[in-house]
């Protein structure tokens, strides 16, 4: 019996991280035709900036409250509620025909990814079977793989074409509702089961339970650490590569979808490693490990800075189901506040660091923002601070040579 619940699990996880492909692949539409709008409508990068406010900023507001709301009444049609509106988001931005029917149709988009991640994230902690950063892993790689190949699509279907051709992406939309009506009969029944009492009196066991919100304020000083480093990357990173080594819109997408396919084999490796080694050294290697890249990556050749961007993408992406793991595990009553709180925030982050990065753009110079933004992954030094929730686990000394020491 255990066997048969163990694959049923494996497939729920599966299928739940294609959707999240599917739901970030619609959002990494966004700025894959960044270059294509700002030519067609002759936008600023201020403009950019708020085209990409708007869709973070909608998005970051809603997933803490959607994620509180599902804790109290989880809705086993959630995703798909998330998913119908991100349809109705890709429509209009393939229609639209000013600069404010782009802003609504990315508040759309956003709205739609806020009502899925949060109830998402839950099914991948309730199918884990005990594994939450391998279940971690397992949820974003779909969604970092759906960043990756956004681009590329965009590049052979889109930019070759119009912007009306965007409507193609209602596709992938359709076949992902298909396969989370299957999702949703699982989580049906799901839903009798509870675990969370067991887990929280292991959370307060582990004498953690009242410095919680201290931890919460440090894991989410980390993500905006990374997450407004990222925005500039994935945002503007084919402009820079345009302006720096007069590359072409289609070869700077290509070059962008390099580093988003590292940043997503980087989530794939970064859950598994937590969960053996422990996630605080998962969550120390990601800062102190992409920190020289980063800072060297602005005066580079192209040829080093592919090299460079595989490495920051690789490395930089571990942290995140680490940290959403050491989270679940702190609140493990609160799944879905603690989703929608993490997402939700590096969203917000992602907005506002869209917008100020488009204004310094606009008055400096693309290059001279991502000098500038090459130090912000300092501010990740706060994991030092972090406790271990997992005491009893040790490192092996092969692979670190006694360079930390577990308290």
């Amino acid at each position: 019996m255990k066997i048969n619940n163990s694959k049923i699990s494996l497939q729920i996880l599966y299928l739940v991280s294609f959707s999240h492909l599917i739901n970030d692949l619609i959002q990494g539409v966004i700025p894959s035709i960044f270059p294509l709008l700002k030519e067609n409508y002759q936008l600023s990068f201020v403009q950019i900036g708020l085209i990409t406010f708007a869709f973070q900023f909608s998005a970051s507001i809603l997933q803490p409250l959607v994620g509180y709301y599902t804790d109290k009444r989880p809705n086993v049609n959630t995703q798909i509620y998330g998913l119908i509106i991100s349809t109705f988001g890709i429509l209009l931005l393939s229609q639209a025909v000013s600069f404010s029917y782009i802003i609504v149709s990315c508040i759309l988009i956003g709205i739609g990814s806020a009502i899925f991640h949060p109830e998402s994230s839950r099914i991948a902690n309730l199918a884990s079977g005990g594994k939450i950063g391998v279940a971690q892993s397992i949820f974003q790689i779909g969604g970092n793989l759906g960043t990756a190949i956004a681009p590329i699509m965009v590049a052979i279907l889109v930019l070759p074409n119009s912007q009306k051709f965007v409507s193609l992406f209602i596709f992938p939309l359709l076949f992902g509702l298909f396969i989370l009506k299957k999702v949703a009969s699982w989580y049906k029944k799901r839903l009798v089961i509870n675990q969370s009492v067991k887990l929280h009196i292991i959370a307060r066991s582990n004498g953690l339970f009242h410095k919680r919100k201290i931890i919460i304020g440090i894991l989410l000083l980390i993500i905006f650490s990374k997450f407004i480093y990222a925005v500039s990357l994935s945002n503007y990173y084919s402009f820079y590569l345009i302006e720096k080594f007069n590359l072409t819109i289609e070869q700077a997408q290509t070059h962008l979808f390099i580093y988003l396919f590292s940043y997503m084999l980087g989530t794939a490796i970064g859950g598994p490693l937590g969960d053996k080694f422990g996630r605080i050294y998962v969550i120390w290697f990601s800062v102190l490990g992409a920190t020289p890249f980063i800072l060297i990556l602005p005066y580079v050749n192209l040829f080093y800075t592919d090299v460079l961007m595989i490495l920051i993408g690789l490395i930089m992406a571990s942290a995140f189901p680490t940290i959403m793991s050491y989270a679940q595990e702190l609140l493990p009553n609160k799944i879905g506040v603690i989703s929608g709180l993490f997402y939700g925030f590096a969203f917000g982050v992602a907005a506002i660091g869209s917008a100020l990065i488009g204004i310094l753009a606009d008055y400096t110079s693309i290059i001279f923002v991502y000098q500038l933004c090459s130090f912000l992954p300092l501010i990740g030094i706060v994991c030092f601070l972090l406790p271990s929730i997992n005491p009893k686990k040790k490192l092996k000394p092969f692979i670190f040579k006694g360079a930390f020491r577990h308290n």
